[in-house]
């Protein structure tokens, strides 16, 4: 279900704190962060975030088509390694 117009996107205040004072130091190193939950702003845009997805910290770029998306969609959580090969000989 989704989150109701009028109580506006959820971040993560902590979150928020730390990209808004690296937007003002002009900071390049990545914000490690937890909130997997967390939407992504305008003030995002520009900064890197390691996201972490329950194993190790994926790091996200962040740019202008990402905003209004979650930080988890960017960070995979299950790794696929593909079907196994076929062991016959192609004819």
């Amino acid at each position: 279900m989704a989150r109701s117009v009028w109580k506006g996107p959820f971040v993560e205040l902590s979150l928020l704190k730390k990209a808004e004072a690296a937007q003002d130091a002009g900071a390049r190193g990545a914000i490690k962060t937890w909130s997997r939950r967390s939407t992504i702003l305008p003030q995002f845009v520009g900064l890197t975030f390691n996201v972490y997805n329950g194993r190790k910290f994926v790091p996200v770029a962040i740019n202008e088509d990402m905003v209004g998306m979650k930080l988890g969609e960017f960070a995979p959580t299950r790794y696929f390694p593909g079907h196994a090969a076929d062991k016959k000989g192609k004819r």
